[in-house]
């Protein structure tokens, strides 16, 4: 009798790896369809079997029982197909599967590829993360986000007592990084393949440091100077779009310039009403009803449909006035730009928004909001000692004292990095 092969219990094993990921993957047929033109059989058996943080290419090839050299070649033809991260630090090689987003969807899109099915995999793309709020709700959950806005320095007000750090200002955040690269709008280059892409520019998104570096080695960018990176945000301020960059506050790895219409984050927000999907800035827009001209540049301009225009009457006239939402506002600082009455003012938030100060912290956060610390940690499915520690740990962090631990913003970093670093252990 022959051996019978589960290619569906392959996918479907794969889609419950991704869904371990931060961020998630919900079982959906159509997420199956995407995994099977992007994976083959074999890859989808072997990429389930990877971790999500970067490991030794070695200690992987050990856990799977395969030498290192014909693994190391599979890791690199996923990876240049966006579907593996593939690093190289020091002369070692670590490895990681990618979440979905930000991850292989990305990595899918910010290139172009004639050796792929792009207008299928758009479709399919599209049909999994806006037909159905399963995705959105899965990746937008709880407190802390993989993006946040960046408030655009020239919308501030001027004065001695503004504060405005390092990592909040764009143009500090390219000027500081230690390289530039730039690739599609994965958003912009999806539309484009379903017929409804924005005129706006596509190939403007950054990313930085050691995450342009791979992305670079990989095939997924190309390197840029600082002046090119500089030029490439100035002219995406200078074109309506917003600033969503990496929600953390040291090395951010990029920053999007997002358009209202494309952007998967912004339609997170406009479509399922997820008002949290990107991380506000430490500003807010306060709109002077006294002079606003009700123009309506601002409620045009505004990518998240913050603000609408309402009608009253005053001296016998009718007229309109701007209103802004504080709760779906990002405090980019779009409006404030193409408001001609000076109506539209900038003010920081009575409270200072939470941001990670690393990808670490980032991820860590994600995870126990989530309840998938074990999971980010004990990724090695095969071991019963790490399933064993991944229960307990996944006990630990669902308990009420941790989860009021991480209520109290001045000491979730601190807990995470002493409860991960003893986990780990």
């Amino acid at each position: 009798m022959g051996h019978v092969v589960n290619h569906h219990r392959d996918y479907r094993l794969l889609q419950e790896r991704f869904d371990r990921h931060v961020t998630g993957a919900p079982a959906s047929p159509t997420f199956t369809k995407i995994l099977e033109l992007l994976f083959t059989p074999e890859e989808a058996q072997l990429a389930r079997r990877f971790p999500s943080l970067p490991k030794p290419l070695a200690e992987i090839a050990k856990k799977l029982q395969m030498d290192e050299d014909p693994l190391s070649d599979l890791v690199q033809d996923l990876a240049h197909r966006g579907l593996m991260i593939d690093i190289e630090h020091k002369g070692k090689r670590y490895a990681a599967l990618p979440p979905v987003v930000i991850g292989f969807f990305e990595y899918t899109f910010m290139r172009t590829r004639g050796n792929a099915p792009m207008a299928e995999l758009a479709r399919l793309f599209e049909k999994y993360m806006i037909e159905d709020d399963r995705f959105s709700r899965s990746v937008f959950q709880k407190q802390t986000q993989i993006g946040r806005s960046l408030v655009r320095e020239e919308s501030l007000p001027q004065g001695d007592h503004i504060e405005i750090l390092d990592w909040e200002r764009a143009s500090k955040v390219v000027e500081n990084a230690t390289a530039h690269a730039v690739s599609l709008c994965a958003c912009r280059h999806k539309a484009e393949h379903l017929g409804k892409a924005c005129d706006h520019e596509q190939n403007n998104c950054l990313s930085f440091g050691s995450a342009a570096e791979v992305l670079v080695h990989n095939g997924l960018a190309k390197s840029i100077s600082v002046s090119e990176s500089m030029k490439l945000l100035e002219q995406s301020k200078e074109a309506g779009l917003a600033q969503t960059g990496d929600n953390v506050q040291n090395k951010l790895s990029y920053i999007c310039n997002c358009c209202g219409c494309c952007c998967g984050m912004i339609e997170a927000i406009k479509t399922f009403d997820i008002n949290n999907a990107i991380v506000s800035s430490n500003w807010i827009v306060e709109i002077n009803e006294a002079t606003c001209d009700g123009c309506a540049k601002c409620e045009t301009a505004c990518p998240v449909d913050a603000i609408e225009m309402v009608k009253y009457e005053r001296d016998g006239r009718k007229r309109q006035r701007a209103i802004r939402d504080a709760e779906v506002c990002l405090g980019c600082g779009i409006c404030p730009t193409v408001c001609k009455s000076g109506s539209a003012i900038m003010q920081a938030r009575e409270q200072r928004v939470f941001t990670p100060e690393s990808s670490f912290d980032k991820y860590a956060a994600m995870a126990i909001e989530r309840g998938k610390l074990a999971d980010l940690i004990f990724c090695d499915y095969d071991s019963f000692s790490h399933r064993t520690m991944g229960r307990l740990l996944s006990a630990l962090e669902k308990s009420p004292p941790v989860k009021a631990l991480m209520a109290i913003e001045p000491l979730k970093s601190s807990f995470l990095n002493a409860l991960v670093s003893r986990a780990g252990r």
